[in-house]
This record gives C-alpha cells, structure tokens and sequence, in this order.
C-alpha cells in the first residue's frame, strides 16, 4: 500500500497545472493514501468489528479514488496509460479488501 501512495503521489505530480487539476488532483491524493492508513489503523483496533470497520473505510476509499482517477483520465487531463495502470490497481485492491470483508464477516 505504500508503495501505491507514492505512485498516486508521483502521478499527481505530473498532472499539468490548471485550474480543473488543481481542483481535482487533491482528491485523488487524499482517498488513494487513505486506503493504506486505514489499513494500518485497522492493524491497532482491538476488536473484530473495529477491524472490519477499518477495511470498510480502506474499500470506500479505494472505490472513491477509481472515480477520481477515470474522472482525470476521461478529461484528457491525466496521461491514459498511467491513469489505466492505476485505476487495474485500484481496482485489484479493491477486490482485496471486499473479499477480506467478506471473510471477515464469514460470508465467504
């Protein structure tokens, strides 16, 4: 997930300087490394639930930064190849905490 953030960082960097980039290219940035801290925050909860809750906010993150970055890259404001490259691993994550919830919660 670290390693994530810093590409989210990296391609947010790169975005040319507009006033629609500047706009947007925040949100990106703050759902993309919210995935990984609430990850992390989940690792210090001491119950289940809490636990769960943690993933639950990590997936509604990650599902928020695909919009972002489709949004970037339907706009022509974001390079194509990159943005796709992220948005798969987005969404790859994504796949990866649902199933984790799911398990989680024993309905898998």
């Amino acid at each position: 997930m670290y390693r994530f953030a810093l590409e989210i960082i990296r391609f947010i960097d790169e975005l040319p300087k507009g006033k629609t980039t500047e706009t947007i290219d925040n949100q990106p940035l703050r759902s993309s490394t919210s995935i990984g801290a609430n990850i992390v925050e989940a690792n210090s909860v001491s119950s289940k639930k809490g636990f769960i809750n943690f993933f639950n906010y990590a997936l509604k993150s990650a599902n928020e930064t695909k919009f972002w970055l489709g949004l970037l890259r339907d706009s022509g404001k974001a390079d194509k190849d990159g943005s796709n490259n992220l948005l798969r691993e987005t969404t790859e994550i994504a796949n990866i905490l649902a199933s984790s919830i799911l398990t989680l919660k024993g309905k898998k």
